[in-house]
């Protein structure tokens, strides 16, 4: 298990989730005949005007008004993202000069498919938690891609969170400790040059997802000492409806306890801010005392478990900055040919 020498924690949190909805139901009228079960009632997708380091900036400022910090003492900002805008040149730097952290900051782009954005937090739990900086600012957000007619795209939404990580004395929810466990197994992929990712089917789940958040889940449990009943709530990756559910009963925890987390039925997946923005809308409601136990979920693959405590700073941190509802609640739905032009789904060339 990794702990830092130093308790560290979450001095401020923010989600970001584009207005526009597309139903499951419209990707079903036109690929499959309008037949078929539907995954999710509807997908979060980012407007024209949207994308990973534009969404990761209005998160990062919702983060940081919970934080009450000035954005230069920040000493790293972290984009963890399978859709960063650019082949080459950093969402990181283009996030950290917008919301004033530059120029003494240190900035990276990370991926791990569905992971890349808990792997930002567990760096930022080891530098903080290593005395090199008071500050981290860990975002996972995505713009996420999915082939026409595939059945990634009833899912494969845009979307995320933030969190800035800091000392505990400042913290709203403290970090008890994390696992990860990492194997290669190839479920999903995009090679370069590749519009949309491909995926192993039915492959994606029992050797990848559920054997990677249960393993991760029950090492975390196991090294704390803890059972799931000691955790009011609970929080997983979120590729459809059913599989959290199911990892869920895995590890012995109850409907009720991963209920407010489970946001996929009304944003869809939104890839590496999956759990992250999940475990913002539990920490909009969880009150001092509350334990949180998050499980993330990366394709190729791995997951990063957490074990969270909230302290009594929770109540003035979350009224700095909308509710993660509020974004959610916000919606204007539309048809497959706006989503087909918002997501560049017509190529020309």
């Amino acid at each position: 298990m990794l702990k830092p020498d130093r308790p560290v924690g979450i001095v401020g949190y923010g989600a970001y989730v584009p207005r526009f909805r597309l139903p499951a139901r419209e990707v079903a009228r036109v690929w499959h005949d309008g037949s078929g079960g539907l995954p999710v009632k509807e997908k979060a997708v980012a407007g024209l005007d949207e994308d990973t380091v534009t969404m990761s900036i209005e998160a990062a400022r919702n983060a940081l008004a919970r934080a009450a910090i000035d954005p230069a003492d920040l000493r790293a900002v972290w984009v963890g993202s399978e859709s960063h805008p650019y082949a080459v040149k950093p969402s990181s730097t283009i996030v950290a000069e917008a919301i004033g952290a530059t120029p003494h900051v240190q900035a990276a782009d990370l991926e791990f498919a569905c992971k890349a954005g808990s792997e930002a937090i567990v760096m930022g739990i080891g530098l903080v938690g290593a005395g090199m900086g008071r500050y981290v600012l860990a975002i996972g957000m995505d713009t996420a891609q999915g082939r026409p007619g595939d059945a990634l795209e009833f899912t494969a939404a845009s979307g995320g969170a933030a969190f800035v990580i800091g000392p505990a004395e400042e913290s709203a929810a403290l970090f008890e400790g994390t696992v990860s466990h990492v194997t290669d197994t190839p479920d999903f992929w995009r090679r370069a040059y590749a519009h949309y990712p491909s995926h192993g089917h039915r492959f994606t789940g029992e050797p990848a997802y559920f054997e990677h958040i249960t393993r991760a889940g029950r090492k975390l449990l196991e090294e704390l000492g803890a059972q799931p009943a000691d955790y009011r709530y609970a929080v997983f990756h979120q590729p459809n409806t059913k599989f959290p559910q199911r990892a869920a009963e895995l590890l012995g925890f109850k409907p009720d306890q991963i209920k407010t987390g489970l946001l996929a039925p009304q944003i869809g997946n939104t890839y590496a801010g999956s759990s992250l923005i999940g475990l913002t809308a539990i920490l909009d409601e969880a009150q001092p005392g509350d334990r949180i136990f998050m499980v993330s979920f990366g394709s190729g693959a791995g997951s990063d478990a957490f074990s969270i405590r909230v302290t009594e700073r929770i109540a003035p941190c979350r009224a700095r900055a909308a509710l993660t509802h509020d974004y959610i609640a916000r919606r204007v739905e539309i048809d497959y040919a706006t989503y087909a032009r918002y997501r560049h789904k017509l190529r020309m060339e």
